[in-house]
């Protein structure tokens, strides 16, 4: 049985052991097969035990194996340890992958097999995981190449633990690994190391069966320490794989149309219900063995847990319907923290918390972090930042970057997405965040806040039955809450600091942000398809807020974008864009639609903001806003800024600024209280608007700054965004949609009260001062307008714009009609921008200095372009300028006057009205007191009238003191000193390409200027400009002070051409310097000025209609005034040369041609030394005035009327009428160089004065300055000939003459400096007159024909006219300076000598004329007027040379010597008849009376009449009285004894040669050649001493009618040739007395006698006879043949010839009567000497001494008596007379009545005159006489001055004609006023008459009374005063009958000599010596032959002969 027992165990025993290894081949076999049919892999199994398996090996690839050492099931009967009754264990398994390696499939391709699902019971799971459990001990994996070759990855895990739990319906699993440690090596080969990771997890969960839906899954993480290395970086493992597009899923994307709920449950199945991840105690660190340097992440835990609960209900509230389960899901974070190798912290977080939860109704979601602390040392974190491959991973995500069309896909799945319903809130709180970072090249910042809260809602509104899902809304709400943000840079930023202190700043807080809170909403509508518009509101309050900018945060900030911000790449072409981008029609749909549906509010607060800027140089700029309200909507935005203040800080003494309202900023540079920024989304416009005040105070070391604080910005924006290229060039697509924009938006800026201040020094600066300003930009056009604008210089506003308007249009219709006018032009059009104003005032205070101020800006201006200017700027093309156009209504400038002058003169006219209203007070109380006394009579007491008296004398104080403090209660105070108004003025100024640009202006230059020559090297420029010039203005108006007229006035004025403005370029040495002080760090800059000024050129033409001109010497002291204020507006230049008179300075600065066409011009001299004067004034009337002013030349053509205006009957007296006229005035400037070459004119600084001049004083303008002017005026009449309405007319009067004379003496007066010198601070030297500035000046004057009038009054009662027909006049004339002698400066005395001058006059004819129309008649030219002939000639000749000293000259050759004057008559016809004598002598008697007037009120009229008391002990010497020591010489000279001298001597020679005579007894009459040379006259008319020949005058062919009074006939006195010669000779010593002798000497040839035959009846007074020329010429050969020689008996005496009453025509035409030559031809000489004290002042030098006379020396009777005598020498050598009784009668009667006239009067004259001066021999006291004429004199003056009041008033009331008076009461008065001026004038004259005798007594009887004790003087003393004599050679004298031809006597006389002399004692001797005497008897059958004849005897005719000379006494 055993054995059996034993065999068959044995057998069994065998039977397993075989069905073992049949079993164990089998499933070798099996597996075998299953891997390779399968897996494709083949296995080895090398042995297989009982429940084992041993050495299986799995074979993938021979690279790919996986290698298991045993596998085998225990149990826990054996092992204790093991958790279940059975275990799977898995012995060591090792896995080797290399990934270079092909992979073969795993799985065979099944053919139409589809793969079966293994479903496990649950109870066999249930037995299963009951029993079994799943160890494996250990796997090591090795993967080859994983990414980069021969690369490994090992990972050993050992203890892996699998339990299985069947719980009901759910299976559980816990899954543990013990230990995983994983290890990454660059190569197998080498050991080094990239990463390594160890820990230990923990992985349990759960699902359900049998859905195997998972249930909870926890994984728990412990103990994770990884070690990353910093190969591992530097390998290509961390990059990431490329990505494949998945078509697929794109199509399957398509077909899907929205995410449905199913989709959404298999997700959520999974996903287990709830997940719970735990990492504890991680450690991870970065190690650097290269560097020996980690960093070490150690975070204490790590929590996500997620959880689902599908009992709740879920979430539905999608569109489309989508249910989404109850979950949660949570993260929390507690202590990390990131240390470096030098444990410093880098990171430390203490709790981060995240939270979401999703339930049936909303979604909410928190995010809270408490304690967050970052410190960034890039030092030591830059080596980590290096490690990883940016630029790698940068290229290769560019490389693969998807183009906006694959992004397509994604963004329609995104669309797909269901509608979320379902309100969602999130809330999120950050507190105690700390950030530090420190970059190493930089400075360290640092950033935190307190505590930060965010919350996010999405809601949805409820749903309601009644409402459609269209009505439904979906609200987004969010809010933002932050306290205490900071932001510091700088050093030690990093280290934590303690709170910035509040209202302070401390410099370094970058940022700096007190509370934020923000809160915003989004509401929608549910649907898209729903027509309500989606709604955005925002709501910020942000308070203490502090923003500094610097440099350091600049560096900061653009070193952090250099290392997190990766350069961009460029977008996808616009092509590409717009190939996949939805067509144009739907984006033009939507696009529109979605602006349009979207509603928005923006509401923001900003309080307590502070920007600051630092720089390291400028200091800091602080911009101070107390609220910042912000406020936008879908219609518009607004910005509304509140206390703004912008300030700079030069200096940072302290490391904090306190931050205080703008109110209390201490020097802002900008300050404003509200300003808002409105935009308006509809329209496009932006709106600006500033009602308070706003403020700028800029300085020039402010702007410094600021710009530099600019610089520093700007430069700070490059450094950020420069390296990004976000600066570059705008794209063409772009840019024209910005232009299109742009073209579109509206701005419009209101600002209330605008004070801009511009300091440009320390002292001055400048206000730009605007009221309610506003500025509109709309597209194309600007428009600004303001009631009032005012520039304010220094405190004082200078220019004031009232009611401004500017406007800017880029194309204007207007401009083109402007455009028109200028054909040379070519731009079409232009930019404009228009100016209007209704009122612009320009004033300038009294004294101001304006330039220096201006000076200043200008200096500020050019630092400033200087400053701003850049090379991209100069390089540009420069643009057209736009056009300008100035519409001002009202224009006035005006100078103030001085204060104290105003209220000067204010004084001085109330005092002139108190004393009229005090004495009219005065007189009412004297009236007021005779009354009384009347009444009371004696009664009345002294003492009360001394008290009226007294009272009214301090009522007279009152009272005027009371005036003069209301003197400006109701007048307000003059202030103007000049007013220059100009009424409704337009202005265009024009710019045109053809206009613009260096080259064109310089063309334009050269043909404006042409005359002046261009420079050889070109003309730099600095400032040029041209413009088509263009304006209008209705009035120019310019007024001085307050005077009545104005000093210009021109109405309707227009100008158009062309203007041109150019300075040149002054190179080095005209470049001056100027000190721009900028204070620290700067210091002061130079600005380089350039010198040379700016100059005008234009082409001018202009149209006026009035133009009128008023000046007076009386404007002098103002305009002296103005000109100094005018000094004030230019700052003079610094160059060192004297400085230009203003002459010179207008050739220097203008150039150019003006044509005025005026109408009427007008010029007013004032005649007054009053300026208020409106009367008297000289009047130039020009009508139709062209005038061309060109350089060097004025022209005036017109017609020109010169009146006498003044305020008496005189007035509107046209006194000089030239039709036609052509006036031309040439200016030669006398200069070293070219005077019109003005561009070689260059100024030079002082400082390079030294290199430009050698020696010589410096002159800038040598070449150009003018010495002298010679000035050349031409007046031409002959225009127009041969009309009598253009005939040129001159009209005087005596009065007007005397009104000239005034006139002239008024404007020849020295004015007087004004306001000059140390007290004035006005020590400029004294500027040149233009008038001694002349050195010649020349006048020609060409007429066709003048008629000239001068009446002696406005009666006309008599007298001249002077007609002459086509003439020429030409002077010239030259000026000398001669300076005054003395130390005092004083100024030089103006000489003019006219060196030339030519005269030609033909046909002159001279009338007197008279009329007896009485005071009142007009004063117009009548033909009633009686005309009587004066004289008449055919031609007229003159010519006058300068003066010759000392000239020799022939004595017998008289006509030969140069003399000064030369005048030449031709056929001169002179009457001389009684009717001419009253008019002559009319005339004379009138002028005579005005001058002994005149003499007789002057302050002269007394003076040398001395009346001493001792005057009966003195013995007074006659001497003249204007003789001065000071004339006679200092030099002693041998005298010479003249002829005239030896002439005095002839008397006593005569009467000794008779006494030695008188013993002969027969002697014979004197020879006849002794006689003429003893005649004073011809001895004194020597030529050896003349130093001037002074006159020549010559007449040819002349004749004279005499008619006298009683007898009808008339003599004509003719002569063939006459000459009248003058001579000064120099002065000599007659009798210890020296005189200046005047010689005059009259030649007379051909002359002839003729006389009418008998009266005839019919002859009338006015009826002319005069000879033909052929009678009076020089006698020629007779013709025999003619019978008229016959019939006139030829050249003899008594002969008959034919007279003419027309000098143009024969005696045949007119048949005149005969006439008989009465005396034949005779020569005929007369002298003329006469003696004057007046002394020449140049020959005064050359007088010699009086000669020594011995004392016992007898002087001579005789030469005492021929001294210095006036004396006149007739002589006539043959003379041949024949007169009948009638022609006797009638030469009697002509000199009787005609030529020995005696006025009636005189008798009547001299009976006053004796009367007078027997009252004076009465009167005994001299005082008295004296005192009477003073009075007398007054009263003359009275009747002057009531003469002169009463025409003032006749004019008066004749100009103003007042209405309420008719015309027979305006009539009635003037006859009134008219009667009483003629009872005036009778007064006057009667009291003038009597004033003239009483001086002239009154002196004669001074004299006499002095000459008292001369009247015993010695006989000797007598001097004789006038000598006359008459000397004929041969008389023969015929008496003929009545028909003149039988004789009845003749005379014959030989050696006729007359001499009268004229004593001093008024006795007179005479003297007449006769040679020889004959009378015969003609008469026929006459008894005796000879009647009376001498008889020649021995010794009785010696007596008679002697006899013949008389002496009568």
């Amino acid at each position: 049985m055993s054995l059996l027992l034993i065999s068959f165990l044995v057998i069994l025993l065998l039977g397993i052991v075989l069905l073992c290894v049949i079993f164990r081949w089998l499933i070798c076999t099996l597996a075998v097969r299953f891997f390779q049919t399968a897996l494709n892999a083949d296995l080895k199994i090398k042995s297989v035990g009982l429940f084992s398996v041993q050495g299986v090996s799995i074979q993938f690839h021979p690279q790919h194996t996986l290698e298991i050492d045993r596998i085998w099931i225990s149990s826990k009967l054996l092992n204790q340890d093991l958790p279940r009754y059975l275990a799977l264990c898995v012995g060591d398994t090792r896995v080797r992958f290399d990934l270079q390696a092909p992979l073969r499939p795993l799985v065979k391709k099944s053919h139409g097999k589809k793969p079966g699902r293994l479903s496990v019971s649950p109870t066999t799971l249930r037995f299963l995981s009951q029993l079994l459990s799943f160890h494996i001990s250990s796997i090591n994996v090795m993967v080859l190449n994983i990414a980069l070759s021969e690369s490994l990855w090992h990972m050993t895990v050992t203890g892996l633990t699998l339990l299985l739990d069947h719980q009901s319906k759910r299976l559980a699993w816990d899954f543990s690994v013990g230990q995983l440690s994983s290890k990454v090596l660059k190569s197998s080969q080498l050991d080094i190391c990239l990463a390594e990771v160890a820990l230990s997890l923990l992985l349990s969960g759960d699902v359900s069966l049998p859905e195997m839906k998972p249930g909870c899954l926890s994984l728990s993480v412990r103990t994770l320490i990884a070690e990353l290395h910093e190969g591992l970086f530097l390998s290509q493992l961390v990059l990431p794989p490329t990505p494949k597009k998945s078509i697929q899923d794109a199509s399957e994307c398509e077909n899907t149309e929205f995410i449905q709920t199913e989709t959404v449950q298999r997700f959520h199945q999974l996903i287990p219900h709830k997940v719970n991840v735990e990492f504890d105690n991680t450690n991870v660190t970065l190690s650097m063995h290269s560097q020996k340097k980690h960093l070490n992440w150690t975070l204490k835990s790590l929590k996500v847990i997620y959880g689902r609960d599908d009992e709740q209900l879920p979430l539905k509230s999608f569109t489309p319907e989508l249910s989404f389960p109850h979950s949660s899901l949570e993260l929390l974070l507690e202590d990390g923290l990131l240390l470096s190798q030098s444990r410093q912290r880098i990171l430390c977080v203490n709790t981060l918390k995240t939270t979401l939860q999703v339930t049936s109704m909303d979604i909410s979601g928190s995010f809270t972090v408490n304690t967050c602390i970052i410190h960034y040392r890039h030092q030591e974190f830059s080596h980590w930042l290096d490690l990883f491959p940016w630029e790698q991973l940068i290229h290769r995500k560019a490389a693969h970057r998807k183009s906006p069309l694959d992004y397509f896909p994604t963004l329609l799945s995104i669309r797909r997405l269901p509608h979320l319903d379902a309100p969602v809130m999130v809330s999120t709180s950050v507190s105690n965040v700390n950030v530090s970072v420190q970059l190493g090249d930089t400075t360290p910042f640092a950033l935190g806040f307190l505590s930060a809260s965010a919350e996010l809602q999405h809601l949805l509104d409820i749903k309601d039955d009644t409402e459609s899902p269209e009505s439904q809304n979906v609200h987004q709400r969010a809010s933002l809450s932050l306290d205490n943000f900071w932001w510091r840079v700088g050093q030690g930023s990093h280290i934590q600091q303690a709170p910035h202190p509040p209202g302070k700043h401390v410099w370094g807080e970058a940022l700096i942000l007190d509370s934020l809170s923000l809160q915003g909403s989004f509401n929608r509508p549910h649907m898209e398809s729903s027509c309500h518009p989606s709604s955005l509101n925002v709501e910020s309050n942000l308070k203490g807020l502090q923003v500094e900018l610097s440099e350091t945060c600049a560096l900061c900030l653009s070193r952090l974008l250099s290392l997190i911000c990766v350069p961009r790449d460029t977008g996808p072409q616009l092509s590409d864009v717009a190939s996949v981008s939805p067509s144009g029609d739907d984006a033009a749909q939507h696009a529109p639609s979605s602006q349009l549906q979207l509603l928005f509010k923006l509401d923001c607060c900003l309080e307590d903001v502070n920007v600051f800027t630092l720089s390291n140089l400028a200091g800091a700029v602080s911009l101070r806003m107390d609220t910042i309200n912000v406020l936008s909507s879908a219609e518009s935005s607004s910005v509304c800024l509140q206390g703004v203040s912008l300030s700079a800080i030069r200096t940072l003494t302290e490391n904090m600024e306190s931050c205080c309202p703008a109110s209390q900023t201490p020097s802002p540079v900008l300050k404003l209280t509200v300003i808002s920024f409105t935009y308006h989304i509809t329209t496009h416009t932006v709106q600006i608007q500033c009602e308070e005040e706003l403020t700028v105070e800029w300085t020039p070391p402010d702007h410094m700054v600021l710009y530099q604080h600019l610089t520093e910005a700007q430069a700070c924006w490059h450094m950020l965004c420069g390296e990004r290229g976000e600066d570059g060039p705008i794209k063409p697509a772009e840019s024209e949609l910005v232009s299109g924009q742009s073209r579109g938006l509206c701005v419009r800026v209101d600002l209330g009260c605008t004070r801009l201040t511009a300091h440009v020094s320390e002292q001055n600066y400048i206000l730009l001062h605007s009221e309610a300003l506003s500025v509109i930009k709309h597209t194309g056009s600007i428009h600004m307008c303001s009631p009032s604008v005012i520039f304010n210089f220094d405190g004082n506003n200078i220019v004031s714009f009232k009611g401004l308007d500017v406007e800017m249009h880029t194309e204007l219709t207007e401009m083109r009609l402007h455009r028109d006018t200028f054909p040379f032009l070519t731009t079409p059009h232009n930019c404009v921008w228009v100016l209007t104003c209704p009122s612009l005032a320009v004033e300038f205070p009294y004294q101001y200095n304006f330039s220096n101020t201006f000076d200043m800006a200008i200096s500020v201006q050019k630092w400033l372009k200087t400053l701003h200017r850049s090379a991209s700027q100069d390089a540009t093309v420069q643009h057209l300028p736009p056009d300008l156009v100035f519409k001002i209504s009202q224009f006035s400038f005006v100078f103030l006057d001085d204060i104290f002058e105003i209220k000067l003169r204010d004084n001085y006219e109330l005092m002139k009205d108190e004393s009229k209203e005090s004495a009219k007070r005065l007189q009412l109380l004297d009236k007021k007191v005779a009354d009384l006394r009347k009444q009371h009579g004696e009664l009345l007491p002294a003492r009360k009238i001394e008290e009226l008296y007294s009272s009214l004398e301090k009522k007279h104080i009152e009272i005027y003191i009371q005036r003069s403090r209301r003197l400006y209660a109701n007048t307000p105070m003059r202030k103007s000193l000049l007013t220059w108004t100009v009424s409704d003025l337009e202005l265009v100024a024009l710019a045109d390409h053809s206009l613009h640009g260096p080259e064109r202006v310089r063309e334009q230059l050269r043909d404006i200027d042409g005359i002046s020559p261009f420079p050889r090297d070109g003309l730099p420029l600095v400032v040029q400009w041209c413009r088509a010039v263009k304006f209008q203005l209705a009035a120019f108006l310019v007024r001085i002070r307050d005077y009545p007229r104005y000093l210009f006035e021109i109405r309707d004025w227009r100008l158009s051409g062309r203007l041109m403005g150019t300075e040149q370029d002054g190179h080095g040495r005209a470049h001056r310097k100027e000190i721009v002080p900028l204070g620290p760090p700067w210091g002061d800059v130079t600005v380089h000025r350039n010198m040379p000024p700016l100059k005008f050129y234009y082409d001018f033409k202009s149209n006026i209609n009035l133009y009128t001109i008023v000046w007076g010497p009386c404007w002098d002291p103002a305009w002296t005034l103005i000109g100094q204020s005018v000094d004030l507006l230019t700052k003079p230049t610094v160059d060192p040369s004297p400085p230009l008179a203003w002459w010179d300075k207008s050739r220097l600065l203008l150039h150019g041609r003006w044509v005025m066409d005026i109408d009427q011009a007008n010029l007013h001299q004032l005649a007054t030394e009053d300026p208020y004067n409106t009367t008297e004034n000289l009047h130039w009337e020009w009508n139709k005035l062209n005038f061309d002013w060109n350089p060097g030349q004025f022209v005036f053509k017109g017609d020109l009327d010169v009146n006498v205006r003044t305020a008496s009957k005189y007035d509107d007296i046209c006194f000089l009428h030239l039709p036609n006229l052509c006036m031309t005035l040439d200016l030669q400037w006398l200069c070293h160089g070219n005077p019109h070459d003005h561009h070689a004119v260059m100024l030079c600084c002082a400082e390079n004065v030294a290199d430009v001049t050698s020696g010589q004083p410096h002159d800038s303008y040598r070449a150009f300055r003018s010495e002298n002017l010679n000035l050349s005026i031409t007046m031409d009449l002959n225009q127009h000939c041969g009309t009598e309405s253009y005939q040129p007319r001159i009209l005087l009067y005596s009065s007007t003459l005397r009104w000239m004379q005034n006139f002239w003496a008024t404007w020849t007066g020295v004015s007087r400096p004004i306001c000059r010198g140390k007290l004035f601070h006005s020590l400029r030297p004294v500027r040149k007159k233009l008038g001694q500035h002349y050195k010649q000046m020349s006048y020609t004057a060409a007429f066709p024909q003048l008629q000239v009038h001068y009446w002696a009054s406005f009666a006309q009662q008599r007298g001249i006219q002077v007609e002459c027909n086509k003439g020429h006049v030409f002077t010239r004339g030259a000026q000398r300076l001669i300076p005054q002698a003395g130390t005092v400066m004083r100024r030089l005395i103006s000489e003019w000598n006219v060196t030339q001058m030519v005269s030609e006059l033909s046909q002159v004819t001279v009338h007197l004329m008279a009329s007896t129309w009485d005071e009142t008649a007009d004063h117009q030219i009548n033909a009633q007027v009686k005309k009587t002939h004066l004289l008449s000639l055919s031609s007229l000749s003159y010519q006058r040379q300068s003066n010759r000293m000392e000239e020799e000259v022939n004595q017998k050759d008289e006509t030969n010597a140069s003399y000064t004057h030369k005048l030449r008559l031709v056929d001169l016809r002179a009457s001389w008849t009684t009717t001419n004598r009253n008019i002559a002598f009319g005339l004379y008697d009138g002028y005579k009376k005005a001058s002994v007037l005149k003499r007789n009120l002057s302050t002269e009229a007394l003076k040398g009449l001395r009346i001493d008391t001792q005057l009966q002990t003195k013995k007074l010497k006659r001497s003249p009285s204007n003789y001065s020591p000071t004339m006679a010489p200092t030099t002693p000279v041998m005298p010479t004894v003249s002829r005239a001298e030896k002439s005095q001597n002839e008397g006593t020679s005569m009467l000794q040669k008779l006494i030695e005579e008188t013993d002969k007894f027969v002697v014979f009459s004197e020879e006849d050649s002794g006689v003429s040379d003893q005649l004073c006259g011809i001895a004194a008319c020597q030529t050896d001493d003349v130093y001037n020949r002074n006159w020549f005058i010559e007449l040819v062919n002349c004749q004279m009618m005499l008619r006298g009074t009683e007898t009808a006939g008339c003599v004509l006195v003719s002569a063939a040739k006459a000459q009248l010669l003058q001579c000064e000779h120099h002065p000599a010593w007659y009798s210890d007395t020296l005189k200046q002798k005047t010689t005059w000497t009259c030649l007379l040839d051909g002359m002839q006698y003729f006389a009418t035959m008998e009266p005839n009846p019919s002859e009338q007074e006015d009826r002319q006879l005069w000879l033909e020329v052929k009678n009076i010429e020089e006698h020629r050969q007779r013709n025999v043949d003619s019978v008229l020689e016959l019939m006139e008996s030829g050249q003899a005496v008594g002969g008959m010839v034919s007279t003419t009453t027309d000098w143009n025509q024969p005696a045949q035409v007119n048949e005149a009567q005969q006439v008989q030559r009465i005396i034949s031809r005779c020569s005929c000489r007369m002298h003329y000497i006469s003696y004057s004290h007046d002394i020449n002042p140049e020959v005064a030098t050359q007088i010699k001494p009086p000669e020594l006379r011995n004392n016992h020396e007898k002087e001579d009777l005789l030469k005492k008596q021929a001294g210095a005598v006036d004396t006149f020498t007739l002589i006539h050598h043959d003379l041949e007379i024949s007169t009948n009784p009638v022609q006797y009668a009638m030469i009697l009667d002509i000199v009787n009545n005609l030529l020995l006239h005696v006025e009636p009067r005189r008798k009547e004259h001299s009976e006053k005159k004796q009367r007078v001066r027997f009252q004076l021999e009465i009167s005994s006291n001299p005082e008295e006489q004296r005192s009477s004429i003073l009075h007398l004199q007054e009263a003359v003056r009275q009747h002057l001055a009531q003469i002169r009041r009463l025409e003032k008033q006749i004019y008066s009331n004749i100009r103003a004609q007042p209405e309420e008076l008719s015309g027979d009461e305006l009539m009635e008065i003037n006859t009134r006023l008219q009667n009483q001026l003629n009872q005036e004038k009778n007064d006057m004259q009667m009291k003038s008459e009597e004033l003239n005798i009483l001086i002239r007594c009154f002196k004669d009887f001074q004299l006499q009374r002095a000459n008292k004790l001369e009247l015993r003087k010695p006989p000797e003393d007598v001097s004789v005063a006038r000598r006359t004599e008459i000397y004929f050679a041969q008389a023969r004298w015929c008496l003929t009958e009545e028909d003149g031809q039988l004789g009845i006597a003749e005379l014959e006389l030989q050696r006729f000599m007359y001499s009268k002399l004229n004593k001093s004692d008024d006795t007179a001797e005479h003297l007449l010596e006769l040679g020889w005497f004959t009378m015969n008897n003609l008469l026929p059958n006459a008894a005796y032959k000879y009647a009376l004849f001498m008889t020649l005897c021995l010794v009785s005719s010696v007596q008679r002969v002697r006899v013949c000379t008389a002496l009568l006494r």
